[in-house]
């Protein structure tokens, strides 16, 4: 199984479907075309912020559980940064000390439930799409969903920077798995189609060889493609 992470507008539903198609499985993307309460969320943080992250939750979990259960799945984000996305809100005082303690005590219980019914199995690989906060605002305004857009509400910026950042400390400390980053500046694969390709086949090939390996010593992975130079880095 493949999880796919990486902040809003990084490219992560375009990267899963590109892997996906090429392993010829099934993707398990993040709802949020038909989720009706994140436009809530954005339009009040303090009163949904809560009820999305219960929501995300859920979700996240009951994919993950169905990925288990079959071979070379890839995931558009998954259970491991939920944590991570419900705490940057929780420090912007979006939620109670009594909303935290419940969303933690449902994350463990979610977590050990993983390790029962899968004692064995864990991710083959992160992939990480590592993108600049100027990126990820010039994404967000290109993809067009107006609850996004700084237009509608400015304070977004400070939150989206906040996030961006987060992102980054969780890849850090993010050791279930092998990991690799995609640079998402230098390589725009959701508008170039041949660089998306190259970079499907050398995560294929990561995957292959750090699944092969018991060494997990951080390395330096250069592709010998002089196009795809520099896409990735292990960690």
């Amino acid at each position: 199984m493949i999880i796919v992470a990486g902040t809003i507008g990084a490219g992560k539903s375009t990267l899963t479907e590109m892997l996906a198609q090429d392993l010829e499985t099934k993707p398990f993307y993040e709802n949020v075309e038909d989720n009706e309460v994140l436009p809530l969320f954005y339009s009040n943080p303090e009163k949904y912020t809560f009820l999305l992250q219960i929501f995300f939750l859920n979700k996240r979990f009951l994919a993950i559980k169905d990925a288990f259960s079959h071979d070379d799945n890839v995931l558009d984000r998954s259970i491991y940064e939920d944590s991570m996305l419900f705490h940057l809100n929780a420090d912007l005082g979006r939620v109670s000390e009594v909303e935290v303690k419940q969303y933690e005590g449902l994350l463990e219980t979610m977590l050990k439930e993983l390790e029962e019914i899968s004692p064995q199995k864990k991710p083959d690989l992160l992939v990480y799409i590592r993108v600049s906060f100027e990126t990820m605002l010039a994404r967000i305004k290109k993809r067009g969903r107006e609850y996004e857009q700084l237009e509608q509400d400015p304070e977004l910026y400070s939150y989206y920077k906040e996030l961006n950042r987060r992102y980054e400390e969780w890849y850090e400390q993010f050791d279930i798995c092998p990991k690799i980053v995609i640079d998402g500046d230098k390589y725009d694969f959701v508008a170039d189609p041949t660089c998306g390709e190259q970079i499907v086949q050398e995560i294929k090939m990561r995957a292959k060889k750090m699944t092969e390996e018991a060494d997990a010593q951080s390395i330096r992975y250069t592709t010998n493609n002089p196009k795809a130079k520099g896409i990735f880095t292990t960690e």
